[in-house]
């Protein structure tokens, strides 16, 4: 957990059966792969060991980014004691022990590198725990998250906290892994050129993944076997995407296809939308996504986009899967290649907000019902112009409230079917003016 300099001594041949990931792991900031913006020569992590200064940290990325080990090696690299918890499997109990195990070691003249793992994991309560001791020095806070931590943590805890960005490893970096493997092993994997590019893009950009799956692929290989594409796929299976439908992957690509679709890209909203489906998404969840689309994004500029999703809902309903997920493609399609209009929801917005600035306004009493003495004598429904009875079928009325004046939501664009509709408003707006002014 803490230092291990007075641990026992494992036997070599105990130590060699040790997973490929963990042999590899490095052993300095200079040998962490993938991460340059932070371990590289001028990365933010070696300005701060060069300056001798570290303050509390939160390393945010996905799965085998290397955030534990980085926090190790800081702590070495800084001459700070090293203590790690999970949010997973400690509690306040845990964390108080670490707390005092800090101070005193404090009290020694050494400060602590405290690493907290999946720390988002953490409530409320338990993340305000940190800030005293982060405070006054007692500790250095690395959390690790795999969450976006905007959403996550606290922001009394992000004020005091420096949020580093992980990537995920590129292809480059990958390779460089397998080739370190190879070299500790004192073997190439047994792949052919187009296996060993496919086993990189099953690795996700996952530094620990491409470990174990190429110890996958030297524990299956017989002797003078070379496994293609197929074969290695038949080996190792397929690693699920790295992807929660609850947490922040989930987030990503559902933002990533309505941009894509609102940007009129059909190509990148089919991938964006394959790739949830890959994951597991639950269709309907799409479907309801794309209903959304339509109204938002498209609006009245193609009346028929929301028609056409809704369809394509009912039919996936209907047909199940994995027929039904024609349907949404089809309809995704469609959305992207739409005209598009936002002219309806930019109105909405502006008409709620009217609504709740103005309060309880009385509507004009000439539109109002009177089905009592009362209401008519006082003058509702006095002067109201039967809009069918008229020429065109306009009267020309004000409909507003008399305190509020007319307004402006709703300014249709000179696209698609909203053309039509702002021809008809500017000739009603002008019908309006005149018959107004007899």
């Amino acid at each position: 957990m803490s230092d291990d300099l007075f641990a026992p001594r494992v036997p070599e041949e105990v130590a060699n059966r040790r997973p490929l990931a963990d042999r590899l792991r490095p052993r300095t900031l200079s040998e962490v792969t993938g991460q340059d913006h932070l371990t590289g020569e001028d990365g933010i992590l070696r300005r701060m060991i060069d300056s001798g200064s570290l303050g509390s940290m939160i390393f945010w990325g996905p799965p085998g980014t290397g955030k534990t080990t980085v926090a190790r090696l800081l702590s070495g690299e800084a001459g700070l004691a090293f203590e790690q918890i999970s949010a997973i499997f400690s509690g306040v109990a845990d964390l108080k022990k670490v707390f005092e195990a800090a101070r005193l070691r404090r009290m020694d003249g050494r400060q602590t590198l405290l690493f907290v793992d999946e720390i988002h994991r953490f409530n409320r309560a338990q993340q305000d725990s940190f800030l005293p001791v982060m405070e006054d020095g007692t500790v250095i806070l690395v959390g690790a998250t795999t969450e976006n931590p905007s959403f996550e943590l606290n922001a009394a805890l992000l004020s005091r906290a420096r949020v580093l960005t992980f990537k995920s490893h590129d292809d480059e970096s990958l390779e460089e892994l397998l080739k370190r493997a190879e070299t500790t092993e004192g073997k190439t994997l047994p792949l052919t050129n187009d296996a060993r590019a496919s086993l990189l893009r099953m690795a996700d950009g996952d530094g620990r993944a491409v470990l174990t799956l190429a110890e996958e692929v030297w524990r299956a290989a017989r002797e003078e076997e070379t496994f293609d594409t197929e074969g290695l796929t038949r080996i190792v299976q397929r690693r699920a995407p790295v992807y929660d439908k609850a947490q922040d992957g989930h987030y990503n690509l559902i933002s990533a296809l309505h941009k894509s679709v609102r940007g009129s890209d059909p190509d990148a909203a089919l991938y964006y939308l394959a790739r949830m489906f890959d994951a597991g998404e639950d269709p309907l969840y799409l479907g309801r996504r794309l209903v959304r689309m339509a109204v938002e994004d498209i609006g009245l500029a193609d009346p028929q986009a929301l028609v056409i999703c809704n369809a394509a809902k009912d039919a996936y309903d209907y047909l199940g899967s994995p027929e039904g997920e024609l349907a949404l493609a089809q309809a995704c399609v469609y959305l992207a290649t739409a005209p598009k209009s936002n002219a309806v929801y930019t109105a909405f917005k502006a008409a709620t907000m009217a609504a709740k600035q103005n309060g309880s306004l009385l509507p004009p009493k000439h539109i109002l019902n009177a089905p009592t003495k009362l209401m008519k004598g006082e003058g509702y429904g006095e002067g109201y112009r039967y809009d069918h009875d008229e020429p065109d079928a306009f009267s020309g009325q004000d409909y507003f409230p008399e305190k509020m004046g007319r307004q402006t939501f709703y300014d249709p664009p000179e696209r698609g079917f909203e053309r039509d509709i702002r021809k008809r408003l500017e000739w009603w707006a002008k019908l309006r003016k005149e018959r107004n002014q007899r």
